[in-house]
């Protein structure tokens, strides 16, 4: 089985490099996008890390263009709207797939590991309000979805992208993860 520390990823910069350099830390990892409605949760995932980075936790942020095209920058045009924007110095990474036969081989092993969202059902129903037809599961279903891995590179907690860093459920994986070791 692929060992999550062995994926290569290129940094926002576009140097390749593992996650190697998370190892043993709590990491919130989450597919990205600059022009969605939910962009705005850049600025609790910020104010989030500012809180618990000390604690061994890191959060990934991974630009996808893959819903209706929101995500259309370059790396640089990306990293400088989340800095200027929101002021974000967590991790930022090139842009990737999360879905379909180009799915980043980072995505194909979380989503293996975790093929359920929490809350995914609440996301699927407000797609549909707006005529959008959600991505079958166990497929990302939209910008922002968040995925939780534990010190030991396991993935203990996937959650739909409606749910923010201050949902009660959310907060709590990561920190039983954090006091576990």
């Amino acid at each position: 089985m692929t060992d999550l520390y062995d994926i290569k990823v290129k940094d926002i910069e576009g140097n390749e490099t593992t996650l190697e350099p998370f190892c043993d830390k709590v990491l919130l990892i989450v597919n990205v996008a600059s022009k969605c409605g939910l962009t705005p949760q850049y600025k609790a995932l910020q104010e989030f890390y500012e809180h618990t980075k000390d604690l061994g936790f890191e959060i990934l942020a991974f630009p996808a263009n893959d819903f209706a095209g929101q995500e259309p920058g370059t790396e640089s045009e990306i990293q400088n709207f989340c800095s200027t924007e929101y002021g974000v110095t967590f991790p930022m990474f090139s842009k990737i797939q999360v879905i379909g036969e180009n799915k980043h081989p980072l995505y194909q092993y979380l989503i293996e590991q975790a093929p359920e969202a929490v809350n995914r059902e609440q996301m699927v129903a407000q797609l549909e309000r707006y005529d959008i037809s959600p991505t079958p599961e166990p497929e990302v279903v939209w910008n922002f979805e968040k995925f939780v891995i534990c010190r030991s590179g396991q993935v203990i907690g996937r959650f739909a992208p409606n749910t923010t860093v201050e949902d009660t459920n959310l907060v709590s994986t990561i920190h039983k993860a954090l006091s576990n070791g």
